[in-house]
C-alpha cells in the first residue's frame, strides 16, 4: 500500500467516475463513419479531450461555423445516449465519503452532458464543484482545466491529487503541478506512465480513505493494484 496525503482531490469523469465507453464509441463511431475516418482510431483520439479539439485536428480546413455545427451534433448525440452509462467501481463509495468542499470533478464534457452522465450513474448529487468544457478555453492536455479545478477548491494545484484515465488528462494534471493517480480503466499502463502518472491503480476502489486529525487534509492509502490484463476498452 502507498500512503498519500493531499488537501483536495480532482476527478476526471469519463473513465474514472463513470463508464460511458459504449455511448462514446457509438457517437464517435457514427461521426467518424459519416466523415470517412476509422471509428476505432477516431474514438481513441477523442478520449479525454473536448470533442471540438479532435474535430479541429481531423477537419483542418473546416470553418469555425462548420466545426461548431459538428460539435453541436456530437453534444446532442451523446446527451441522448445514456442507456448503459454506469458508475465505475469504487466511485460512489469514494465520493460519498469525501467532504464536498475537498473534491471537484474536472471533465472535458460540456455541463449538460456531464449532468446527464453523472445523473445516469447516480453520482450527480456529489458533484457540487465541477469544471466543464464550457468554462475553459484550452482543454486537456493543457493545464487550464486542473488549474481551475484547484481554484474551485481554493487550493494550489500542488496540494491536489488528480485521478485520471487518459494520457491527455494525466499531462494536464502534471503540467498544472498536481500529482496524478492514473486508473487503468481505458488505457494501457505504458501510455499512462509515459504521460507522467505518479501512480497507477485499477480504479477508484483502490483508494481507501484514512481518518485524519486535520480536517483540511485528505489521507488515503492506494492499494496495490496488479496489472488487470483485460483488454483496455479504448485501445
Amino acid at each position: 500500500m502507498t500512503k498519500i496525503a493531499c488537501k483536495g482531490l480532482l476527478f476526471d469523469m469519463d473513465g474514472v467516475l463513470v463508464d460511458s465507453t459504449p455511448a462514446v464509441a457509438r457517437a464517435w463511431g457514427k461521426w467518424a463513419t459519416a466523415h470517412g475516418f476509422d471509428p476505432v482510431e477516431t474514438t481513441k483520439r477523442a478520449h479525454g479531450r473536448p470533442s471540438i479539439a479532435t474535430m479541429r485536428e481531423l477537419l483542418p480546413n473546416a470553418s469555425v461555423q462548420a466545426l461548431q455545427q459538428h460539435d453541436d451534433w456530437m453534444q446532442r448525440e451523446e446527451i441522448a445516449d445514456v442507456v448503459d452509462v454506469v458508475a465505475l467501481p469504487g466511485a460512489l463509495e469514494l465520493l460519498s465519503s469525501l467532504p464536498a468542499q475537498q473534491f471537484a470533478v474536472v471533465t472535458s464534457a460540456v455541463r449538460p452532458l456531464a449532468d446527464v452522465r453523472l445523473g445516469a450513474a447516480g453520482l450527480l448529487q456529489f458533484a457540487l464543484n465541477m469544471v466543464t468544457a464550457d468554462e475553459i478555453r484550452h482543454g486537456k492536455p493543457d493545464p487550464e482545466p486542473y488549474l481551475k479545478g484547484a481554484a474551485k477548491l481554493h487550493l494550489r494545484p500542488q496540494d491536489c491529487v488528480v485521478i485520471e484515465d487518459a494520457p491527455s488528462g494525466v499531462r494536464s494534471g502534471k503540467t498544472a503541478g498536481a500529482r496524478v493517480i492514473a486508473v487503468r480503466t481505458t488505457t494501457p499502463d505504458e501510455e499512462l506512465l509515459l504521460a507522467g502518472a505518479d501512480w497507477i491503480a485499477n480504479d477508484c476502489s483502490a483508494v481507501r480513505l484514512l481518518s485524519s486529525p486535520d480536517f483540511a487534509q485528505i489521507a488515503f492509502e492506494l492499494l496495490d493494484s496488479p496489472h488487470d490484463r483485460r483488454t483496455p476498452k479504448m485501445s
